[in-house]
């Protein structure tokens, strides 16, 4: 839940997000000392003998998670750090890996932005642990984003497979059928604002990973990797499928130019301006926390389609990664492990209101059954976990997508920014994209 969201609320500098970048080839050759290699006994043994360990992260479940596995392996020390937030965390792991030391040995990295330092060689190959046994456990998207150039970097925790969350109350105030295509929805977004100027069927400022989470569900595949080896093209029959209808509602002024995540955002929520979110399925916490006044108003159903074929794509999530540096990367293997596939971790973090990677989770009775309140008593996990099954396989990240996301807003937001189309904002997009790469020492065609 909070990868997303706090992904949206925090945004650094170009500067910082260049600087992170750059680091990913050359870090290559300034890593850590310390590499993976053993096995499951090794990680049983590493419990037993003990150790300290440092672990980064900024989830809300993470304290609570640290102390139970402190409970159950005393002679364990974990200390957990707050580096800040994706972006802000990043650079200074960045930082540590380009000096040889300073680096966690557990941390916390959101799905797009793992590629990056896998590339970097920074982060141990979990596979040499036998934990890519462990790969029946988590939903197949979640698993594919930790498995980066044949090495296992990563073990999920949450996911964020998308739906559509809307103001009940407002739609049947308007007699808003709930859309099941993208074209209801874009005729759904004129009757509303055509009924009251007031209401929006969404926000949407212009914000990269919703971006790219809607290219993904489109079919689109902008990015290929093959080492270091990339190649970005916005101009696939995905992408212009995406854009074909999302034109629409940018031209037309059908969007809310409330910032996502602001104030005033929360507050359209609240009191029905903003009508509907497509977003990951680890909404409701938010939802539930911070638009507490609109209990009873909100419900979830499956993400709208292009034909009728259920599909739906990942947006937000992210695991944690044992970094190279770790003196003691069995230790660390070991703990990570226990934080994102034993139930009593996963249990704390539910509690917290993440959304599970492990299929276990989501295919257990009690959870997807479970009755919201806020939601008007609605199975809601029931739309949910269907769309963390209908996610689209194949999508691939850059290697630099932070650095990418860092400046979306100056090119596919001016589009926005001035309702013009997206094609044009996404083709200067690209054009820097390709530029930046090959300045940092990738091979990038379009």
């Amino acid at each position: 839940m909070t990868i997303a969201r706090t992904a949206a609320r925090r945004t650094l500098a170009v500067a910082a997000t260049a600087a992170l970048a750059v680091g990913a080839l050359a870090a290559c050759s300034t890593g850590a000392d310390a590499t993976g290699g053993g096995s499951p006994d090794d990680l049983d043994a590493a419990l037993e003998a003990g150790g300290e360990l440092t672990y980064w992260s900024w989830t809300p479940s993470a304290e609570a998670q640290v102390a139970a596995f402190e409970e159950a392996y005393p002679n364990v020390d974990v200390e957990l750090v707050n580096a800040g937030t994706n972006t802000e965390e990043y650079t200074k792991l960045q930082n540590a890996i380009k000096a040889g030391s300073g680096a966690p040995d557990v941390v916390q990295i959101e799905y797009y932005a793992m590629p990056q330092f896998a590339l970097a060689d920074a982060l141990v190959d979990l596979g040499e642990y036998g934990l890519d046994e462990l790969e029946d456990q988590y939903s197949a998207s979640t698993w594919g984003s930790v498995n980066v150039d044949g090495k296992l970097v990563g073990l999920p925790q949450d996911s964020g497979p998308m739906a559509l969350f809307y103001n009940k109350t407002v739609f049947d105030q308007y007699g808003i059928a709930v859309p099941t295509t993208w074209d209801e929805y874009v005729d759904a977004a004129r009757r509303l604002h055509a009924a009251d100027p007031t209401k929006y069927i969404t926000s949407d400022t212009g914000d990269a990973g919703f971006a790219t989470s809607m290219i993904w569900q489109a079919g689109g595949r902008p990015f290929e990797i093959d080492g270091t080896d990339v190649t970005v093209s916005f101009q696939d029959e995905g992408t212009e499928k995406w854009t074909g209808v999302w034109n629409q509602l940018v031209e037309e002024d059908l969007l809310s130019t409330t910032p996502g995540w602001s104030d005033e955002w929360f507050k359209g929520l609240a009191d029905g301006s903003i009508a509907s979110l497509p977003i990951g399925a680890w909404m409701p916490g938010v939802l539930e926390s911070s638009v507490a006044d609109a209990a009873g108003d909100w419900r979830v159903a499956p993400l709208p389609t292009y034909d009728g074929t259920a599909v739906t794509a990942e947006h937000g999530g992210g695991g944690q990664s044992v970094v190279k540096q770790s003196e003691n990367p069995a230790l660390a293997a070991a703990f990570l492990r226990w934080l994102n596939s034993d139930p009593a971790s996963i249990d704390v973090f539910l509690e917290s209101g993440g959304f599970p990677s492990t299929t276990a989770d989501l295919e257990d009775p009690e959870f997807v059954g479970l009755e919201s309140e806020y939601f008007g008593g609605q199975k809601i996990n029931e739309v949910l976990t269907q769309a963390s099954k209908d996610v689209a396989s194949g999508w691939s990240y850059l290697p630099y997508q932070v650095y990418a996301n860092s400046i979306f807003g100056d090119t596919v937001g001016q589009s926005y920014a001035n309702k013009a189309d997206l094609n044009e904002g996404l083709a200067d997009w690209q054009s820097q994209l390709v530029e930046y790469g090959n300045e940092q020492g990738f091979t990038v065609g379009e």
